[in-house]
């Protein structure tokens, strides 16, 4: 029989679920190795839906507390949150989550870059955009995506912001190998090479609008 004083409240969902099973953990009513109950069995204890119980384990997930395994179920990995670095939890990320990120920092980046950017950052970046172009034309995957990370880094560069350059070199280190596994050849890199100099060519122009726009473009978000 479900227990009146564990079902939560509709309103709280996922982060409340998230909070009893952290604490469940922490107190050892779940062993590390040890195997959590099933979905429908949590959506029992809980009374919730099943997509709560995923968005709160995912919460776990991300938190390091918990490890899912397709198939097998999600199994405790310890029983408290510890600290990480920002580059330890990026590692951790997946390529998509971490492309998600990445197009968060760009347009902010290329709004910066166009306020701020050098003579000195207009030659890096044209130098990297015009190796994007060569090796994309190519089809050298690998190279043209080392010439694009390099583009954007420098970028990253001459919007003069540290903090902003530090994240992106986090993100842009653990991005590459996502980028490895999903382009097979560089034709979308041939399709967006217009685009990355129009972006080029507003943060020359000190436009940091159309710097903004263009970087919304190239991330696919609405401009």
């Amino acid at each position: 029989m479900m227990n009146k004083d564990t079902i939560i409240k509709r309103l709280s969902l996922a982060d409340e679920v998230a909070g009893r099973l952290q604490e469940k953990i922490t107190l050892g009513e779940y062993a590390i190795g040890e195997k959590l109950p099933t979905e429908p069995e949590l959506m029992v204890v809980f009374g919730v839906g099943r997509s709560t119980i995923r968005e709160a384990v995912r919460n776990l997930s991300n938190a390091g507390l918990v490890r899912v395994q397709q198939g097998l179920g999600t199994f405790v990995e310890r029983q408290q949150v510890t600290s990480e670095s920002l580059s330890e939890r990026f590692l951790r990320a997946k390529g998509l989550e971490l492309n998600e990120i990445r197009q968060l920092f760009e347009l902010k980046v290329a709004e910066k870059a166009a306020l701020n950017r050098t003579d000195a950052d207009i030659l890096q970046m044209k130098k990297h955009l015009e190796e994007r172009r060569k090796m994309a034309f190519a089809n050298i995957p690998e190279a043209c995506i080392q010439a694009d990370i390099n583009f954007h880094l420098s970028i990253a560069t001459a919007s003069q912001s540290e903090i902003l350059l530090d994240m992106y070199k986090t993100v842009a280190h653990h991005l590459k190998q996502y980028f490895l596994e999903l382009f097979i050849d560089t034709e979308s890199f041939i399709q967006s090479q217009e685009l990355h100099e129009s972006l080029l060519q507003s943060i020359v122009d000190q436009n940091p609008q159309k710097a903004w726009e263009c970087a919304a473009r190239i991330t696919g978000q609405p401009v």
